[in-house]
């Protein structure tokens, strides 16, 4: 038992470390092809691999009518919004901000509900926000040497990552209904597919670029299949193994990650307020998903 424990923790490790590099590997491809078009290949070939696995896994079914419109939901914020924000917003930033920045999405979801499901926010929730906000206000504001402002690329990963935060409410609602591995299988197709109009837009707006180097293909196609494919099988067995909170830490590893290898890949500088402000995001998200301590049990009155 020991020992499959030891296993998934080397393999959540693993997967954070990839999950991290594979930020400065986005900006890297972003050199051979125009954002939307590299979502849209990207996520394609993904979709691709998650068939193909389907095709070997029992149990798929075919989603009732109301959990369409919950994958539908899915599809639009979580891979087209997500994708595009996130890929044009990374064409103008670097992948350290970008994934210091998306480290606020739990923050964010806990907003969300409060605001649509209406769910209490406790004292620790709200301080960690609070930390969580302080610190991306540092890295979007005081990231560029110094100077105030927010960039294009900054403000259009936020929307990438406010966008990612919505479709994990839909995700929320068809969690009681559907395996996480189904709806992952039909949002992702779903979501390549919507994806096509959009590269088609981008096309007769500002033109696609698209690389000839078959080094080129040959990254993207492994950022789509290892990156996001087989990394999320790996990620979803660990999780089974040593449970979410243990999983929940491994995931604070892929920004430092991304600093580090944006800085050796890349050439970009680390920025001192690119690492305080992690520390405050990653510091906000443990502190706002401590769990609650439970309530003390009240002895009876034996005088009665």
């Amino acid at each position: 038992m020991q020992s499959r424990n030891n296993k998934a923790l080397v393999s959540l490790l693993f997967v954070s470390i990839l999950w991290g590099c594979n930020y400065p590997v986005s900006a890297y491809l972003l050199k051979g092809f125009s954002p939307v078009i590299l979502s849209t290949v990207r996520i394609c070939f993904t979709s691709l691999f998650l068939i193909v696995t389907a095709l070997f896994q029992k149990g798929m079914r075919r989603p009732t009518a109301s959990e369409w419109k919950f994958l539908l939901g899915v599809g639009i914020f979580g891979t087209l919004f997500n994708q595009t924000f996130y890929f044009t917003g990374l064409h103008h930033t670097t992948p350290a901000n970008a994934s210091l920045i998306l480290a606020l999405a739990p923050i964010a979801t806990i907003l969300l509900e409060r605001v649509v499901f209406k769910i209490r926010l406790t004292a620790k929730k709200s301080i960690g926000a609070l930390i969580s906000l302080v610190g991306v206000f540092s890295i979007i504001s005081l990231g560029s040497g110094g100077s105030f402002g927010i960039s294009l690329g900054d403000f259009n990963v936020l929307l990438a990552m406010l966008s990612l935060s919505v479709s994990l409410l839909f995700i929320r609602g068809l969690s009681k209904s559907m395996p996480s591995y189904t709806v992952t299988v039909y949002a992702t197709v779903l979501g390549s597919v919507l994806m096509i109009p959009a590269a088609g837009v981008e096309w007769m707006v500002s033109g696609t670029i698209v690389s000839h180097h078959p080094y080129m293909w040959v990254m993207l196609i492994c950022a789509g299949i290892l990156a996001q494919g087989i990394a999320g099988f790996w990620w979803n067995k660990g999780v089974a193994e040593v449970g979410a909170g243990t999983a929940s830490m491994f995931m604070n590893l892929q920004p430092f990650v991304a600093i580090i290898a944006s800085h050796f890949v890349l050439g970009n500088a680390i920025m001192p307020a690119q690492i305080g402000g992690g520390v405050l995001v990653l510091l906000g998200v443990y502190i706002a998903n401590l769990p609650a301590k439970p309530a003390l049990a009240v002895e009876p009155n034996k005088s009665a």
